[in-house]
């Protein structure tokens, strides 16, 4: 029989969902608001759910890595909110809604994200060093991102860019799933977390250039617009799904010390490259 991803995800997320909405409940203030707004607006939720899998890969349950799975989310839509914002990204879409941005304005936009941020922290503290690593890789590869639009850089280099614009966190969000895991299925897990990382951009890459923006739930042609440096601009569409699939077997090697219990983790993996939102 074979495994039924939509099934996992479902059951998975509605509990990330449920708790998400108690660790950031309502307060009446208008800063809360935009919090939720953004936070308990949807999409993937793939760092949760990379987390949950990794733990039950390595023998732990939901409900134990359920907090640090909810601050990942919250690290992830931070930053959402903060990339959607006109000194960076300035886009008007996220997840089929208006950015927070716009619905808030800028000012409540920027402290929301910074009151996410910190929440996380709170939510998980046991994680704290892993997380703050993500965090500042996450942010340094923005930067990188920010000063490359525009110009020519090397394949080594834009694969620098994206392991910390988006590797660090997705890295991140399987390590901490096996917090407390025999340190070599750690670093299998790590390997296939950066992986997995190179895997996610450069199909979201490609979904810029042939997505639109009411599949994507965000702006399609953004990275053409702010000129930026992308795999389907430095090798062309053809190359940029090959270099996918090859990270994607190098992230299925990675998990072959594990047996059935990591098999969540191999379809997520498939379903990163398969995607088309």
């Amino acid at each position: 029989m074979s495994f039924d991803l939509d099934r996992y995800t479902l059951e998975r997320v509605a509990h990330v969902s449920d708790a998400l909405a108690v660790f950031c409940p309502p307060d009446g203030s208008q800063l809360r608001e935009a919090m939720r707004y953004s936070l308990l607006a949807g999409g993937k939720r793939l760092r949760p759910l990379l987390c949950i899998a990794a733990a039950e890969a390595v023998g732990s349950n939901i409900e134990g890595v359920l907090p640090a799975a909810c601050a990942l989310e919250m690290i992830h839509t931070f930053s959402l909110i903060h990339d959607d914002m006109p000194a960076m990204d300035d886009d008007d879409l996220r997840r089929g809604l208006p950015t927070c941005h716009v619905k808030y304005g800028e000012a409540l936009a920027i402290l929301a994200g910074d009151a996410l941020h910190a929440l996380a922290f709170a939510v998980a503290p046991t994680h704290a060093p892993l997380f703050a690593q993500a965090c500042g890789q996450m942010c340094q590869g923005q930067a990188e991102d920010l000063e490359a639009e525009g110009k020519s850089i090397t394949l080594g280099q834009l694969q620098r860019v994206h392991a910390h614009k988006t590797g660090a966190l997705l890295r991140a969000s399987v390590l901490a799933g096996a917090y407390g895991a025999p340190a070599h299925q750690q670093s299998s897990l790590s390997h296939y977390g950066e992986c997995i990382g190179m895997a996610f951009q450069i199909v979201d890459d490609i979904l810029d250039v042939t997505g639109d923006d009411a599949t994507l739930g965000k702006p399609a042609g953004s990275d053409l617009k702010h000129d930026k440096a992308t795999y389907p601009k430095l090798v062309g569409l053809d190359e940029s799904k090959r270099l996918a699939r090859a990270a994607e077997q190098e992230a299925l090697e990675a998990l072959e010390i594990f047996g059935q219990s990591a098999e969540p983790l191999r379809e997520i993996a498939r379903y990163i490259v398969e995607r088309n939102t």
